[in-house]
Parts: C-alpha cells; sequence; structure tokens
C-alpha cells in the first residue's frame, strides 16, 4: 500500500506516535518502519496528498512529536513511497548518509531570519546623503520639465538602495552566523533584504535569541521576523 513518509531518524528514537493520524481524507495511524539502524515515520494513504491547510498541519505536528523526543530527519511536505519494502530498501542503501546527516543536526533546530527594511525611510535617506539624488529630486519637484531628470533619479536612487540592501543583508549574515553551527541563504522574497535559515544547537538556543533580540532593538527601520525553532528541513 502507498505510504506518506514524515521523517527518518534513528533506529533508537523512541517514536512516540499513539494517538497520530496522518494526511489524507481519511487519515490512517502514523506508524514506523524500521530496519537495523534507521527508522522511517510514515503513514498509509490512498490518494494524491496536496498541500491542504489539514495536511500540512497534520505534517507538522508528527514532526513537533518526534522533534520532542530526539533528533530527525524531516522530509519536506509530499514524499511519498509504493509500500513499506521500497522504504526498507531506500533506508538500507542510504543507511551511512542517513546516520551522518541525523549526527550532523543532533540536538539541533532551525531559525529562519527574515529582514525588511521600510522603502519610504531609505529614500528619505538617500536624498538626505546624497546631493546629486537631492539636486535631482528639487528640481522635478520645482517644475524642470527635462525628462532626463526622472530617469538619472530613478536609476540613482535604484542603485543606492541595491548596494545598500546589499550591505545590510551581510552586515546581518556576519552577525547571525557565528552563532549557528551551519546557515543557509536564501532568495529573498516579497520585499525582504534576507532570507536566512540557522542550524542552532539546543545548548546555544537562548545565547542566539538574546542576539537576535538585541539586534532587532538596534537596528532602527530594519525590521526582523524569526521563526522557530522549527525542525531542520534546510539542513537534511
Amino acid at each position: 500500500m502507498p505510504l506518506y513518509v514524515y521523517s527518518i531518524t534513528a533506529a533508537a528514537h523512541p517514536c512516540r506516535l499513539d494517538g497520530l493520524t496522518g494526511v489524507g481524507a481519511e487519515p490512517t495511524p502514523v506508524r514506523a518502519v524500521t530496519t537495523g539502524r534507521l527508522r522511517a515515520v510514515v503513514s498509509d494513504i490512498d490518494e494524491e496528498i496536496r498541500p491542504r491547510r489539514r495536511d500540512l498541519a497534520a505534517h507538522q505536528e508528527v514532526q513537533d512529536r518526534l522533534m520532542a523526543d530526539g533528533t530527525v530527519l524531516p522530509l519536506q511536505f509530499g514524499y511519498t513511497a509504493p509500500d513499506d519494502q521500497a522504504v526498507t530498501d531506500v533506508l538500507l542503501q542510504h543507511e551511512d548518509g542517513y546516520l551522518a546527516a541525523l549526527e550532523r543536526v543532533r540536538d539541533c533546530a532551525e531559525y529562519h531570519v527574515k529582514a525588511s527594511q521600510d522603502e519610504d525611510v531609505l529614500l528619505r535617506e538617500i536624498l538626505r546623503d546624497s546631493d546629486r539624488a537631492r539636486q535631482l529630486n528639487d528640481r522635478i519637484r520645482g517644475g524642470d520639465p527635462d525628462p532626463r531628470l526622472p530617469l538619472e533619479l530613478g536609476e540613482l536612487v535604484a542603485a543606492e538602495v541595491g548596494e545598500r540592501q546589499e550591505d545590510l543583508a551581510a552586515g546581518l549574515v556576519r552577525t547571525l552566523v557565528p552563532l549557528a553551527r551551519d546557515h543557509s541563504v536564501l532568495a529573498p522574497a516579497d520585499g525582504d533584504v534576507l532570507s536566512i535559515s540557522l542550524l542552532v544547537h539546543d545548548d546555544e538556543q537562548d545565547a542566539f535569541l538574546r542576539a537576535e533580540a538585541r539586534l532587532v532593538a538596534d537596528m532602527g527601520n530594519v525590521r526582523l521576523r524569526l521563526n522557530g525553532p522549527l525542525p531542520p528541513y534546510s539542513f537534511v
């Protein structure tokens, strides 16, 4: 029977799955497929699984339950397998790699930090700091009809914005990365300046959160958003 696969753990993980049901319109109990040194946490399915809200929540609930008791390799939403034997074969074939990955993320959680900047404040800063931008802006506001002025101002401002945001993102990365065991810089979206995932050890989470709080207090018009602790999806 087809399976939905949530996570991989060491065989020693307790996998307390009682009461958990999985994804799908008719969810079945979550269970473990065990080989010599590994376990895959799965549930039976009889349909194509789509990212519906209920299924996303069920997927995350399994990860949270497992993380509470030990280290896991969480799979992204949507992994399926034909049957138990296919899962067993994959675990045996890639056993050394999975064990190494488990060791790499042992006792760690993922934190995701996004940074954005108030564009109006940034524009005012550029007009304050750049004599040329200020002159162009004043001429446009004063009614100068030269059609080249808006183009030059737009190019100048765009270049300044890009340079300042790159410098900001690089500075944040330099500050955050030493606080983590590993990191992954992602492509920012929706106007963000930075999107970064950090792998933080349990023993270092308090120090990481204090450092992040200091950054929030010191960054002025930069908005930092922190999400975590999360299963270490970005490091599997």
